[in-house]
């Protein structure tokens, strides 16, 4: 299996590009199923989850054109309204297809999702299912496959018991063909979702609210297609941001949006990271001295709970102690045995709670990716330590991270893949 070789410790210097976002790429594939006309969507990031995504689309009778950094989906006729196990596995984002075809066929048939290990066995799809009923659909399952049926669509009211990213954009592209009215209220607000809304909008749906926590649709018959460009990955952004902080160097970011990382900037005033803003870009500089700062993860726009990791990679360069947080993912803090084993000071309170006491130095070490952020947090530990490091299961990494190899080695890091 491949696997990353790194050799610290590390410091970078240049400029970095920011890809599409991940996150909003992931949700306008399953959008492209809405209308039989071609869509085409620009700045697409090339990693793992998008390919498992587009063949999900083919698998149910869509075309795919594919170019460099972009593509074209069109979805005239759903031969089979069905997710497959295998996609299934694969990716977590696979729940995403079943509103869109639901909404476009009368019926859909999926698995329960996969994924990553975070949360294993205690993410619920119970959140898509409940939104699915509130809309008349009727629910069973049968070896092992949901099957949902609902001959249309209809408008809703409908409270979410907790914030949820992708269970809002379920119900919002499940309630663009809907007939009547839907109100959705306690909806995330990630930026996100008011990009996959302004493309919907634009294209004939009549939403109103993306971005806040009420949502208003008012149902339309059929909808046309356009051009998504992806907007830049703010968690990408993010994560080069603490690695450019950890490492200590000066790290240019270039296509981002510094107003999506509001909260990461208020944060490193508290640690001490200098740094520089323009429209599009972030200069990071290095730090003489690392400040320690707990934070809590939260929904849009608290922390990131994706940067989390990479986040308390870097505390562990920081004068004192911190207190880390994690309040959206269970499982989410198993990498920090990781660390430790590099020379990390960490303690873990309980599963969702560790104290990180700097500064520690860290030692090369042969780790596993658990999950896709636990996996950059564990490139940037090693560009951080003392030695060579080898990090295994990188198929998690390349599942949200475009070429990071290249990328990394093109800052003046030491880092291959080999196998």
């Amino acid at each position: 299996m491949p696997k990353f070789k790194i050799n610290g410790p590390a410091r970078l210097s240049g400029e970095i590009a920011v890809k599409g976002a991940k996150n909003a790429a992931l949700k306008i594939i399953p959008a492209a199923i809405l209308s039989g006309e071609p869509i085409t969507i620009k700045n697409l990031p090339q990693i793992e989850d998008i390919d498992r995504s587009l063949e999900i689309i083919q698998d149910i009778g869509g075309t795919v054109e594919r170019g460099k950094d972009s593509l074209t989906i069109q979805v005239k006729e759903i031969k089979k309204p069905e997710i497959s196990q295998q996609a299934a596995n694969k990716i977590r984002a696979s729940i995403m297809f079943a509103g869109p075809i639901l909404a476009r066929t009368g019926e859909v048939k999926f698995p329960h999702p996969g994924g990553c290990v975070i949360g294993a066995g205690l993410r619920p799809i119970d959140i898509f299912l409940d939104s699915f009923k509130a809309m008349g659909a009727e629910i069973s399952v049968r070896d092992g496959m949901y099957r949902v049926k609902a001959k249309k669509l209809k408008g809703c009211d409908y409270f979410f018991t907790k914030q949820s990213v992708t269970a809002t954009e379920s119900l919002m592209l499940s309630a663009v063909l809907s007939e009547g009215k839907s109100i959705i209220k306690n909806c995330a607000m990630e930026p996100e979702i008011q990009a996959l809304a302004d493309y919907l909008n634009g294209q004939g749906a009549r939403i109103r609210g993306a971005g806040t926590p009420t949502i208003k649709i008012e149902g339309v018959g059929s909808i046309g297609a356009g051009i998504f460009r992806t907007i830049p990955d703010r968690i990408e952004a993010g994560t080069f941001a603490i690695m450019a902080a950890a490492t200590k160097s000066a790290l240019i970011i270039r296509r981002c949006d510094p107003a999506h990382l509001q909260i990461l900037l208020r944060v490193f005033d508290k640690n001490g990271i200098k740094y520089n803003i323009g429209r599009d870009w972030l200069k990071i500089m290095p730090a003489d001295k690392i400040e320690p700062y707990g934070i809590k993860t939260h929904e849009y726009p608290g922390f990131p709970t994706d940067l989390q990791s990479p986040y308390t990679v870097l505390m562990t360069q920081a004068e004192g102690s911190s207190l880390i947080h994690e309040t959206i993912w269970d499982r989410r803090m198993l990498y920090t045995d990781m660390l430790t084993q590099m020379g990390a000071n960490i303690i873990m309170c309980d599963p969702h709670r560790v104290v990180v006491n700097g500064p520690t130095a860290l030692y090369g070490r042969r780790l596993t990716s658990p999950d896709l952020r636990a996996g950059i947090a564990m490139i940037i530990a090693a560009l951080i330590a003392k030695g060579e490091t080898t990090i295994d299961n990188i198929y998690q990494i390349d599942r949200g991270y475009e070429n990071i190899d290249g990328r990394l080695k093109s800052l003046g890091a030491d880092i291959e893949r080999i196998g």
